[in-house]
């Protein structure tokens, strides 16, 4: 039994073999509600905001009911893409290009970016052999996981760290720019 089928995934779905056939109403209407909520959330920001400044618009009750309709449909939408097409899809996620120009190209990203994850730990509760000191040998071992998975995943990892109080910097200018 493979993992998949574990998670109770539709193997054709998550196969490796071409899928046909796929019916994709049930996708569009998704798509076509989503696209009917960022109308409303656009209509209603900019009421809003004709009433009132940013940070009482962000706190209105409309927009957070807005949002939270959009991000129930964004979470639909991957579910049913997951479902039936097998997809991870990342429709969500917000890049910002330096060049605008450059915003819709389609080409495969080539620059650098980093990522932090970071954790606030107390000590352990109740009598223990481990120590604050202990945390970041666990969250280096992670790390190392982490970075395995990317390179797994097609990604190329030229460096990682592990840190305690601040996120590890790593010199990005080092990409071939003598500037």
């Amino acid at each position: 039994m493979s993992g998949h089928e574990e998670h109770g995934h539709d193997q054709a779905a998550h196969g490796s073999e071409p899928l046909a056939g796929v019916d994709p109403t049930e996708l569009l209407a998704v798509v076509d509600d989503l696209a009917d909520a960022l109308h409303r959330y656009v209509d209603t920001a900019v009421g809003v905001r004709a009433e009132f400044g940013a940070p009482e618009a962000d706190d209105d009750p409309r927009i957070l009911a807005l949002e939270s309709r959009v991000a129930g449909l964004n979470a639909t939408l991957y579910d049913l893409l997951h479902d039936r097409l097998g997809l991870h899809s990342d429709l969500t996620g917000m890049t910002w290009d330096d060049d605008e120009a450059h915003a819709l190209d389609a080409t495969p990203q080539t620059r650098t970016d980093t990522f932090h994850l970071g954790f606030v730990v107390g000590p352990p509760k109740g009598t223990s052999d481990l120590s604050m000191d202990s945390v970041l040998g666990l969250v280096d071992d992670a790390g190392e996981e982490i970075a395995q998975r990317l390179i797994d995943s097609g990604f190329d990892v030229a460096e990682w760290g592990t840190s305690r109080g601040a996120p590890v910097l790593f010199d990005l200018d080092d990409e071939g720019d003598d500037e």
